[in-house]
């Protein structure tokens, strides 16, 4: 017998197989490949749309992923409903999986809660400047479902899951749009004591960034100890000023803790 002969129900099998699923095949590929474009435009328009808005900018990744991924879904189970699976199978089939690999990603699931309820509380928002636990600090770019990215100081990037900051104390330095600086120093013994607060009071009400609220600048003697009076400054300012006031104050009142030269008596004249 002729070995094509023999090869012969093979490729009509093949070819009825290809004929009767080739088809199906084909569409449920197109149908991915079109979801799949189709989230990715619908998720960048979102992100544009929200952005010329007043929208929080908190929110916007994440309902760009959940209307991506949305779309991804329908139309995987679209694509499988072509094969004739039907969709409660499917939804029943990912129920059954979603279980497994919840208990399997217990952790990760902790990261979706915790970014969920970060979500809703606002702790913190986008542009906030926040401190956590351990190296936690920097300021927040984007939350999203399993990590927040923050920048830190030296502009180093950092993905901080959101599990740890919601289980942990987080600072949140810009809550408030004012911030209080708070300065201790001794003056010896040996300066006056009046001339350091009237020299006080003359270089904070000097400078323009400080106000009188929530409060009014204070100024006072706390201590006195061995090596001379200590002395507290407290005043109030934008958060934007913080760090440069305090660094202007401490270097304008470091005269101030030195003590006062003693008179000098010039030598007489050799008759």
């Amino acid at each position: 017998m002729d070995p094509i002969q023999k090869l012969r129900p093979a490729y009509d099998l093949l070819l009825t197989a290809s004929l009767k699923y080739g088809f199906d095949i084909l569409m449920a590929l197109l149908i991915v490949v079109i979801g799949w474009w189709i989230s990715n435009r619908v998720a960048n328009t979102l992100r544009r749309a929200l952005g010329r808005t007043n929208a929080d900018a908190t929110l916007t990744p994440v309902l760009a992923s959940l209307a991506l991924w949305a779309i991804r879904v329908i139309a995987i189970v679209a694509a499988l409903g072509k094969f004739g699976i039907a969709a409660a199978s499917i939804l029943t089939v990912l129920g059954a999986a979603g279980l497994a690999i919840g208990l399997a990603l217990q952790g990760t699931l902790q990261n979706i809660a915790a970014g969920l309820m970060l979500l809703l509380l606002r702790p913190f928002r986008v542009g906030d400047y926040i401190e956590g636990i351990g190296t936690t600090a920097g300021t927040v770019n984007e939350i999203g479902l399993f990590t927040t990215r923050l920048t830190k100081a030296d502009g180093v990037i950092m993905f901080v899951p959101n599990s740890t900051i919601w289980a942990n104390p987080v600072t949140n330095f810009s809550a408030n749009d004012r911030r209080r600086v708070v300065l201790t120093f001794h003056v010896p013994h040996a300066q006056s004591v009046e001339h350091a607060l009237e020299q006080l009071q003359k270089l904070v009400a000097s400078d323009p960034r400080i106000g009188d609220v929530p409060a009014k600048p204070w100024i006072a003697v706390t201590d006195y100890t061995d090596t001379g009076v200590k002395m507290n400054v407290g005043v109030w300012t934008r958060a934007s000023d913080h760090a440069s006031v305090q660094a202007d104050l401490l270097r304008q009142i470091q005269p101030l803790t030195k003590p006062e030269p003693e008179p000098r008596l010039d030598a007489p004249a050799n008759a």
